[in-house]
C-alpha cells in the first residue's frame, strides 16, 4: 500500500495535463481520418504490428525478419501514403480548426434536413414547383411504384435538378425514404377542394391528400409564388420560408417524428 501511495505522489498535475493533451490530440486525429482511406491503412499497420509480435513469440525468425523489414520500409513510405491526410491536418492547424473546429460531419439527421432546406430555398427563388414527401411509419410503396425508382442519396442539387422544369421527372412527387430519394415523378391521391385556397394547385392538393391518407410529411413549393407549404395530418400550413421549414423539421427531429425517413443506422 505504501508503494502505491508513493507512486501516486509521483503523479503530478503536470503529468495528468500531459496525458490529457496527448489523448485529446489522438482523439482529434481519429476524427480527422475517420471516413477516409487512412482508416483502412491504419488497420493494416495494426495487423503488421500484431503479426510481428506473434512471429517473435513463436520464434518464426524468417517471417519476423520479413515483417520487420516491411515495417522499416513503411516508415519511409508513410509520409507519401498519408500525404492527403497530413496536408489536411496541417491546413486545419493553420486555420485554427484542429483543436477547436468542427471536424465531425453533421449527423445524418441534420444533413437530411439541411439538404431539404437548401433545395426548397433554391426552388423557391426560381419559382420551380416541387412536391417532396417524407415517408414515416406508414409505408408509401404503392405510390413509389407509380414513379421512377432512384434510391439516391438525398442532396439539394439532386432535388433541384429533378424539379427543373425541363426535367422529365419534374411532374409528380419525390418520395424520401430513410434519408434517400426513393423515387421521383410519383402520383399521389388528391384531396377534395373544400376548404382549400383558390391559389392552391394540384401539388398542394396532392400534398394534402397524402397527409390525409398517411402520416407522411409533404413539402410543397408553389410554382406561382415560390412560397413553401407543409402538409401534415391533413392540415396544409403556409410557412414563412426555408428558415421556418428548417425549424419545423428540427423540432420534429427532437420529438422523433422523422425517425422513419432518416438514414438507417448500421449496428
Amino acid at each position: 500500500m505504501q508503494h502505491i501511495l508513493a507512486d501516486l505522489k509521483v503523479v503530478s498535475l503536470t503529468s495528468i495535463l500531459d496525458i490529457l493533451i496527448v489523448a485529446y490530440v489522438f482523439y482529434r486525429l481519429a476524427l480527422l481520418i475517420r471516413g477516409t482511406r487512412a482508416t483502412a491503412l491504419i488497420k493494416g499497420l495494426v495487423v503488421l504490428v500484431v503479426a510481428t509480435t506473434v512471429s517473435s513469440w513463436l520464434h518464426l525468425y524468417t517471417v519476423n525478419w520479413l515483417l520487420k523489414e516491411t515495417m522499416t520500409a513503411l516508415v519511409v513510405a508513410l509520409p507519401v501514403v498519408f500525404q492527403p491526410e497530413l496536408r489536411r491536418a496541417l491546413e486545419k492547424l493553420g486555420q485554427g480548426g484542429f483543436f477547436g473546429g468542427r471536424l465531425v460531419a453533421a449527423t445524418p439527421e441534420q444533413r437530411v434536413v439541411d439538404e431539404l432546406v437548401k433545395a426548397v430555398a433554391r426552388l423557391g427563388r426560381q419559382q420551380w414547383g416541387a412536391l417532396i414527401v417524407l415517408e414515416r411509419s406508414t409505408g408509401l410503396t404503392e405510390y413509389l411504384e407509380t414513379g421512377i425508382r432512384l434510391d439516391a442519396l438525398i442532396s439539394a442539387e439532386l432535388l433541384v435538378n429533378i424539379f427543373y422544369p425541363g426535367s422529365p421527372l419534374h411532374d409528380g412527387a419525390v418520395v424520401v425514404r430513410h434519408g434517400r430519394v426513393a423515387a421521383a415523378a410519383c402520383f399521389l391521391p388528391l384531396a377534395g377542394g373544400d376548404g382549400l385556397s383558390p391559389e392552391c394547385g394540384t401539388r398542394h392538393r396532392a400534398a394534402l391528400g397524402i397527409s390525409e391518407q398517411s402520416d407522411a410529411l409533404a413539402l410543397v413549393v408553389s410554382e406561382e409564388t415560390g412560397g413553401v407549404s407543409l402538409a401534415r395530418d391533413g392540415v396544409l400550413s403556409r410557412l414563412a420560408g426555408p428558415d421556418e421549414l428548417g425549424a419545423c423539421l428540427a423540432q420534429a427531429l427532437k420529438s422523433a417524428d422523422l425517425s422513419a425517413f432518416l438514414p438507417r443506422r448500421r449496428g
